[in-house]
């Protein structure tokens, strides 16, 4: 599915999630697991493969073949069969259920289940051991670290997966970004942008795109009005000032900017008015 790791952010960024549970399981070879056959999973959720190989089947028909630098997210209400390979398989699972807000806004269903491709290098690897620790430490801080580092394991997945799906490009759009970020207050336009990289206009714009899941000039757009509603919200600057601020001299047409990114007027902004 193109672009899955856009999406899947999305998702866990405003879906509150509820833990159930971190294991490292050990299937040994040559088994059929059919525990969820005819009780179907009744959670989400993310298994990193870590050793050997076994293929998960999912209604009979949705099969995954798994092996170290794959990753399964989703799952739930699935009746599900594991069939490992001959030396076994090693995995981490964690147990997981959205509230509702996901599927509200139409992002994804709790029964879905995307396969991902991650490079298991010794920063993701830590990160899933210190998650596995804090889920069996029975320290009310452990437990709060368990959901910071359950978030921080999504995002290194999600990361890697943008990077094989754009491997040609990463660098390039890194640095367009990093770039962005750092001249938003100068006159920037796709071509000056595409010129830095030495690419055609069109063609920059399909990689930055396929990369961030909008286009350079309204990422930049939403940076400029994420950085004027940060300021806006200290009550210590005029409309002009921080439209001047954000690279914007007429006042006018950055109000009637923010008013549609952000769906209120600029003067008008609070902490309650709009979505940081």
């Amino acid at each position: 599915m193109s672009r899955t790791y856009e999406e899947l952010a999305q998702y866990f960024a405003i879906t509150p999630i509820q833990l159930f549970g971190v294991y490292r399981t050990w299937l040994e070879g040559n088994r059929i697991y059919s525990g969820h056959v005819h009780k179907p999973t009744a959670k989400c959720g993310i298994i990193i493969a870590l050793e050997g190989e076994a293929t998960f089947v999912f209604d009979e028909v949705e099969r995954y073949m798994m092996k170290p630098g794959l990753i399964l997210i989703g799952g739930a209400g699935r009746r599900l069969e594991v069939i490992s390979g001959a030396d076994g398989f090693q995995y981490c699972l964690a147990h997981y259920l959205p509230s509702g807000a996901g599927e509200e806004k139409g992002l994804r269903r709790p029964e879905d289940v995307f396969c991902m491709e991650v490079t298991l290098n010794p920063e993701l690897l830590g990160l899933v051991e210190q998650l596995l620790n804090a889920a069996s430490a029975p320290d009310v801080m452990d437990k709060l670290n368990q959901r910071s580092l359950f978030y921080q394991v999504i995002t290194k997945v999600l990361q890697s997966e943008r990077y094989h799906q754009n491997k040609d490009s990463y660098l390039i759009i890194e640095d367009a970004v990093r770039y962005i970020q750092s001249h938003f207050t100068e006159p920037l336009t796709l071509s000056k942008l595409a010129e830095r990289y030495q690419l055609k206009a069109k063609y920059f714009s399909y990689l930055f795109t396929k990369y961030t899941g909008t286009g350079p000039i309204d990422y930049l757009i939403h940076y400029r009005m994420n950085k004027a509603h940060e300021w806006l919200l200290t009550k210590q600057f005029s409309v002009s000032a921080v439209a001047k601020g954000v690279g914007y001299s007429d006042p006018y047409y950055f109000s009637r900017l923010f008013k549609k990114y952000k769906g209120v007027a600029p003067s008008q902004v609070d902490f309650d008015s709009t979505e940081a």
